[in-house]
């Protein structure tokens, strides 16, 4: 009939299946344009860890993360200038299952970015690991090479940020994406443990992991909370370079806290 168009007309007016696999976007793209699953699992933390504690194996650090792109693009920048640094996320030292976690802010230049541990190498780790010693939480006051045999005991050090970020200030959108790591490290702590914030943003940055309210939990030297669960935080000012010098901390200050600790843990 005249009204039918050919079946060949029909074929012409149809687009070829390689127009239409060029239209739709390759699966490799699909793939790049997907958050990852630990970006997902993070947008969906609110105030805390999205499950109670981790299950069994979860990794509670990776140094392969590269959610944070301005960090990654930072370190990458770093390990060109300084090939022979570790220069990328640094794992938390110390005892799988401790009853003290001690919270720094980020890895520093020259001090855990270049050396791979926390606190080692830099002048902050100074005061922390003659202290840790001095309360019987390390086995020796120094640490500063991975290498120097350095072990603690019941005790754990990590960082709220685990790369180090441009002029040591992460942004708060880095800190809450590097929360993920934080917030299992805490639910993986023995029920009677103790968390010790080295300053301000390490604090909130518990308290974010921890699911507590950071209106009824105010940083502040020597303060003792309470969190979710039982486990108590201690806040302290950062033991930086800045300020021992400016004696904001000096040595006495900081072994006030570790004296609550101590009789806090028995």
């Amino acid at each position: 009939m005249a009204g039918v168009a050919p079946k060949a007309v029909k074929r012409e007016n149809r687009a070829p299946k390689a127009v239409k696999r060029e239209n739709r976007a390759p699966e490799a793209v699909m793939r790049e344009n997907r958050a990852p699953k630990a970006v997902k699992r993070a947008s969906r933390v609110k105030d805390g860890v999205e499950g109670a504690r981790p299950s069994a194996g979860a990794s509670v650090f990776s140094a392969a993360c590269t959610l944070c792109p301005r960090l990654a693009a930072h370190l990458s920048e770093v390990r060109a200038e300084f090939p022979g640094y570790h220069a990328r996320p640094v794992a938390p030292f110390g005892s799988p299952q401790p009853h003290l976690l001690i919270v720094g802010l980020a890895p520093g230049m020259h001090g855990a970015n270049r050396t791979g541990r926390p606190f080692t190498g830099d002048y902050a780790g100074l005061l922390l690991y003659e202290t840790l010693h001095r309360y019987g939480f390390a086995n020796q006051p120094e640490g500063a090479d991975p290498h120097d045999g350095l072990a603690l005991i019941d005790c754990r050090i990590t960082n709220a940020v685990k790369c180090l970020p441009p002029q040591n200030k992460p942004t708060p959108a880095e800190v809450k994406t590097c929360n993920i790591y934080l917030a299992q490290e805490l639910a993986a702590l023995p029920e009677k443990a103790a968390v010790l914030a080295l300053g301000r943003i390490a604090h909130e940055a518990v308290l974010r992991a921890a699911g507590a309210k950071p209106a009824d939990h105010v940083f502040a030297h020597r303060a003792r909370h309470t969190l979710p669960g039982g486990r108590l935080l201690f806040d302290s000012y950062h033991c930086s370079r800045y300020n021992t010098q400016t004696r904001r901390l000096t040595a006495e200050m900081f072994r006030e806290v570790f004296e609550e600790m101590r009789r806090a843990l028995g």
